[in-house]
């Protein structure tokens, strides 16, 4: 796990300066930097795998003309390894860095559909003059880029181009309503004009002045169809599979532990594989209705684990909130919960933790997919009967409560079930977002476009397609982004076996009907070990209090922010991204 950069064409003479200063926070156990004619690249160290100076990076193979700097794990790194070697390849270093360059050597660019694991790296080809980027299939990793006049610029974080003077400060219009609408950014737009978010499951080449991208995996449901009786020890096989790889590490591996199911059912798994005494991580709030630090300290006790739980109220907010805004990449509604938790693993000496992340929108754990399918179905039928276009523009402007506007967004939409989402996890209405956007983006109202950004859905049963945009949107774009940036900022690699590429294509072949039942039973059933005390709880997601916290802290800013939104009666979360928001355009 580390920070990368670099640039290839013209190179900016203090570029690789500049970008090791804003990158240290990523991998303080090192930092190197390569240069040539036409490339830079740089990284700053976070040592996982190989702690021996063999697996420092820029690692560059002479003989070969290549030089990577690479950003994540490869978790079948060993298996890949001795193939290589079956083949006569010799190997320098312990660390799965190398096993990438000398992948590559034999594959090219077809290598990233060998690869398990959370990756964005950048190869340097001096032999062909050509660069090659890639990112892990579920956008796990980030990887930002511009490209001006030819030079190719890219980054681990937004706000290095800006710092290395390889982004600009204007705004995205198109990107800020899409902000307001559901509250991240969706890639592959930024907040900045002229930044890309590299796609998940894409790569991306320059040459000679000019870029291509091309994706190389997406999301598919279905294909072998898996028996309903054979479902659950296929996915207990599965999970156990993942677990198992993500523990792949030369140094200690934690958990955050919450009091719910699927960070649970990952330390049952642990304890299946033989990990004996893992220290977990968790918070405690001073909010009876919130706080689910007794379950997981239960939980904690019941496999032998070394638990520790940090407790919060409005004082160590007070402390840490600062800290927080001034790591935030870009703005989204989350990403508290993980940079608190990521700190407090990270003052206990551990270097990497697991979280159960991703379990929700594999295994139904939401209310969307009961909800969006009916949502999707009601505004079809207000389509035929011929009552939608009257309907839409009137429910969106008058009615009382936000849900209700934003159906009315919804039936001035085709009534798709990825429109029926964002009608469903919507912050505003359509038009809300867009005079958000015009005010933000100094622009008029007309001038701000569509945010096109609908997930990687594809065709099929509709709880499926739930459950792609889940993946592809929500997850994709608050909570993975949210995770690396708030854990990186400690310095602290967050690994989700959950989000796995071998385990989605194990199980999604288990029909909707049977994968996603409600409650997760698909989960449970595949491990039983889960206690009765956490299985029956009832979801209440892993929150903070802020409203309580906040209200005499930045009272006064909170304030400020609700005078200006065009909402009569702004919603708490509506709220909390405005603020997020201008904290941002402030930095």
């Amino acid at each position: 796990m580390c920070g990368i950069a670099g640039q290839f064409g013209k190179v900016t003479k203090d570029f690789a300066s500049k970008a090791l200063a804003a990158l240290q926070h990523r991998g303080p156990d090192g930092q190197g930097v390569w240069e040539s004619e036409l490339a830079t690249l740089v990284h700053t160290r976070l040592a996982i795998l190989d702690l021996s100076e063999g697996g420092s990076q820029p690692m560059h193979v002479a003989e070969s003309g290549l030089t990577i700097v690479f950003n994540g794990e490869i978790y079948n790194f060993r298996e890949l390894r001795a193939e290589l070697e079956r083949e006569g390849v010799v190997f320098h270093s312990q660390s799965d860095t190398e096993v990438l360059l000398r992948l590559y050597q034999r594959e090219g660019e077809a290598m990233t559909g060998r690869l398990r694991g959370m990756f964005a790296f950048a190869l340097w080809d001096a032999r062909k003059r050509r660069a090659f980027l890639a990112r892990d299939p579920f956008g796990i990793k980030p990887l930002y880029y511009s490209f001006s006049g030819g030079t190719l610029s890219f980054a681990s974080e937004l706000r290095v181009l800006q710092k290395t003077g390889c982004a600009g400060s204007k705004l995205d219009a198109a990107a800020l309503m899409g902000f307001f609408e559901t509250g991240s950014v969706a890639e592959p737009r930024t907040l900045l004009e002229g930044v890309r978010c590299l796609p998940a499951g894409h790569q991306l080449t320059w040459r000679d002045g000019q870029v291509q991208e091309r994706r190389f995996w997406s999301l598919q449901f279905g294909g072998e169809k898996v028996a309903p009786a054979d479902s659950v020890q296929m996915t207990r096989a599965a999970l156990l599979d993942s677990v198992e790889h993500h523990f792949v590490s030369d140094v200690p591996v934690g958990l955050f532990l919450s009091g719910g199911v699927d960070s649970t059912a990952l330390l049952a798994l642990a304890h299946q594989t033989g990990r004996r005494e893992l220290s977990t991580f968790s918070i405690g709030v001073d909010d009876e209705g919130l706080d689910e630090s007794s379950i997981a300290a239960r939980t904690a006790a019941h496999f032998g684990a070394r638990h520790h739980e940090l407790r919060l109220n409005a004082s160590a907010l007070g402390e840490s909130f600062p800290r927080f805004l001034s790591h935030m990449d870009q703005p989204s509604i989350d990403g508290f919960n993980t940079f608190s938790v990521a700190g407090f693993a990270r003052e206990h000496g551990m270097k990497v933790v697991l979280s159960g992340l991703g379990g929700d929108e594999m295994f139904g754990g939401y209310p969307s997919f009961e909800r969006v399918p009916r949502l999707a179905a009601m505004a079809r039928l207000t389509h035929r009967i011929g009552l939608a276009g009257p309907a839409g523009p009137l429910l969106e402007k008058h009615m009382p409560r936000l849900p209700m506007r934003r159906v009315g967004s919804l039936l001035q939409r085709e009534a798709t079930i990825p429109h029926a989402y964002r009608a469903f996890r919507g912050v505003f209405t359509r038009k809300t977002a867009r005079e958000l956007a015009a005010r933000y983006a100094g622009c008029d109202v007309n001038e701000v476009p569509d945010d096109p950004s609908l997930g990687d859905v594809p065709e099929g049963d509709a709880r499926d397609q739930v459950s792609a945009c889940e993946l592809s949107l929500y997850m994709r774009n608050q909570l993975l982004k949210d995770s690396d940036v708030m854990s990186m900022a400690h310095g602290l690699e967050l690994r989700v076996p959950l989000v796995d590429r071998v385990l989605f294509e194990s199980v999604a072949g288990i029909p909707a009907a049977e994968r996603l039942r409600p409650g997760k039973q698909l989960l449970l059933e595949a491990v039983p070990e889960v206690p009765e005390w956490v299985a029956n709880q009832p979801k209440r997601g892993f929150l903070f209090p802020f409203e309580k916290w906040l209200s005499s802290e930045w009272g006064g800013a909170f304030a400020d922010v609700t005078r200006r939104l065009p909402e009569k009666h702004p919603t708490w979360y509506q709220r909390w991204s405005a603020f997020m928001l201008e904290r941002w355009i402030e930095r």
